[in-house]
């Protein structure tokens, strides 16, 4: 699967954004999907996770409450709502696909549970 991330750019604090990941391929509906972020010079984090049926998901605690995931399968995308943006959120987000499907809490935000890794999109937070 080729996964397409979209929605970025540069907003001001406490402003929202919606970012897109477009996938590739009719597989998309039985895969869990997650969003990561890498910030200059730091690992990257997870941000957000949603398995394939949108049944559960799952956040880092730092956007728990400012940000939202949600996958619409008929159109092979998934989504992330940020709202509250803080310059601390500035990073490239990266979306990422999980073929087995299913997500627990332990493994949702560790990076090797995910197959596929779409190239990101730059959030910018001004302050």
């Amino acid at each position: 699967v080729q996964l397409q991330a979209s929605g970025g750019g540069l907003v001001q604090a406490g402003g929202s954004l919606r970012l897109s990941c477009a996938a590739s391929g009719r597989t998309f509906s039985s895969y869990a999907m997650g969003w990561f972020r890498q910030a200059p010079g730091k690992e990257r984090d997870f941000v957000a996770a949603i398995n394939w049926s949108g049944g559960s998901t799952y956040y880092a605690d730092s956007v728990k409450g400012r940000f939202t995931i949600s996958r619409d399968n008929a159109k092979n995308t998934v989504y992330l709502q940020m709202n509250s943006l803080k310059p601390e959120d500035t990073a490239v987000y990266y979306c990422a696909a999980d073929s087995y499907g299913v997500l627990e809490k332990r493994t949702a935000g560790k990076r090797d549970e995910y197959d596929y890794w779409g190239q990101g999109t730059l959030v910018t937070v001004s302050s």
